[in-house]
């Protein structure tokens, strides 16, 4: 139970950190000028490297639970048992059935992405008001704007099947609430997913001129 509580726990931060970063990154479509004032100034706040180490903390405690939870559930299932099925039925089951199927394939690449992104633009930090620079620089090569693009479709399913497990392990989901708990998920996972493939591919394709100038 205790792993289980864990796992949701820092699962439910990083959507949260998710939702967070979205709205900074929507600065730089909508505007620029806003979005390096923004990064700026969170760059300067002291408390930042300790988010930073919670965060790190939350993105690797989260697959290294969720890992060992599923070694004990195989081990308590048996050889023989196979992957658990859901019975209910509805438009969204079979992908959310897909998203439960891919939760260790969505989970690894995005590992990977976080890994490359932090080298592309944490550890090398850009200088203040070189921000959306960088990243525009790093999307110009047409692997990393794909490798994005499949970061937030990636991160779209994994939350789908993610935000209803996160919830179930907390004890919160209950006959009574379950469609609207199961609905709301889903459609954090629809705007999360699509908002971090969309908005990279939007900045590479909006022009120069009336990006960097603010409108």
């Amino acid at each position: 139970m205790i792993i289980g509580f864990w796992i949701a726990v820092t699962g439910l931060a990083l959507v949260l950190f998710l939702a967070v970063h979205l709205g900074g990154v929507l600065l730089a479509l909508v505007d620029p000028p806003a979005f390096e004032s923004y990064a700026a100034s969170l760059h300067q706040q002291g408390w930042l490297p300790w988010l930073e180490v919670a965060l790190l903390a939350a993105a690797l405690g989260h697959p290294l639970l969720s890992l060992h939870r599923a070694r004990v559930n195989r081990q308590a299932r048996g050889p023989a048992a196979g992957p658990l099925r859901s019975r209910r039925q509805g438009a969204w089951e079979p992908v959310a059935a897909l998203a439960g199927r891919a939760i260790p394939w969505s989970g690894s690449l995005l590992l990977l992405f976080l890994c490359l992104h932090l080298a592309q633009l944490r550890w090398h930090r850009p200088a203040a008001g070189a921000e959306l620079a960088a990243v525009l620089e790093v999307l110009a090569a047409p692997w990393c704007l794909a490798l994005y693009g499949a970061a937030g479709l990636a991160a779209g399913l994994h939350l789908i099947h993610g935000t209803e497990s996160a919830v179930r392990r907390l004890g919160l989901l209950e006959p009574a609430n379950a469609a609207a708990l199961r609905l709301g998920g889903r459609g954090l996972a629809l705007l999360l997913g699509a908002g971090f493939t969309l908005v990279p591919i939007a900045l590479v394709l909006r022009p120069a001129g009336p990006l960097l100038a603010g409108g």
